[in-house]
């Protein structure tokens, strides 16, 4: 029972709601060289607990980066690895802006010569930078692995499933997000040229944080190639 003039405890932590997202990226590769690529750009999402609301739609964010392998299959025994590293930023800027960085190792072993399919995992690491002392957010990790199948149309379907082990964080004395590890699913199907560029792409992800978040992303790359 709680006393006239006595404030009860109140539960500052909080979990991750269930929301559903819609993101559209729109980067600008260029290719380099046959193994080396960079790309920039921007992106904006809608996000709403009770369904999508286009009207809420707005740049979240730009992001620079680049991807390389570092080893190539070729029909060889030792599987594709390539790594990519990616530093995002967000839009507008205030006073709890973040500074992403997010680094990727993934492994792809093909079945066939042509690389059409074949198994892959990886590690995904993310970093979180804040603007403001007022909070802190802990690393991300997640590992995977799924296959991927290449039609002649060159549509190309990705699946894979891992798990994410995420450390929280602190904004402020008034919210803390608890640590978690739960599962992660996602599914990527993508239109590839001749070249095994990406076209057009659109992954569906869902992540435990613990409730389920449903995530709907579409790709529209942009490339300059230097022959």
């Amino acid at each position: 029972m709680t006393g006239a003039g006595v404030i009860p405890p109140v539960d500052k932590t909080l979990a991750f709601p269930a929301r559903s997202a819609l993101s559209v990226d729109l980067p600008f590769t260029v290719d380099l060289t046959d193994t080396f690529s960079m790309y920039a750009g921007v992106s904006g999402s809608t996000t709403s607990p009770n369904g999508l609301d286009l009207s809420l739609f707005s740049l979240t964010s730009w992001s620079t980066g680049f991807q390389a392998d570092l080893h190539q299959q070729n029909g060889g025994a030792l599987p594709t690895v390539t790594i990519q590293s990616t530093v995002t930023g967000s839009i507008p800027s205030g006073l709890l802006t973040t500074t992403t960085l997010t680094n990727i190792i993934e492994l792809d072993y093909a079945l066939d010569k042509d690389e059409t399919r074949g198994f892959i995992a990886g590690i995904q690491h993310t970093y979180v930078a804040m603007s403001s002392r007022l909070g802190q957010i802990q690393p991300s990790l997640i590992g995977y692995a799924g296959a991927y199948y290449q039609w002649p149309s060159n549509w190309k379907v990705t699946a894979r499933g891992g798990l994410q082990s995420f450390g929280g964080a602190q904004l402020t004395n008034l919210i803390h997000l608890p640590s978690l590890t739960q599962p992660v699913l996602r599914l990527d199907l993508d239109r590839l040229d001749d070249d095994d560029n990406r076209m057009l792409g659109i992954t569906a992800e869902i992540m435990w944080t613990p409730k389920p978040a449903y995530q709907l992303t579409l790709r529209t790359p942009l490339y300059f190639t230097r022959n």
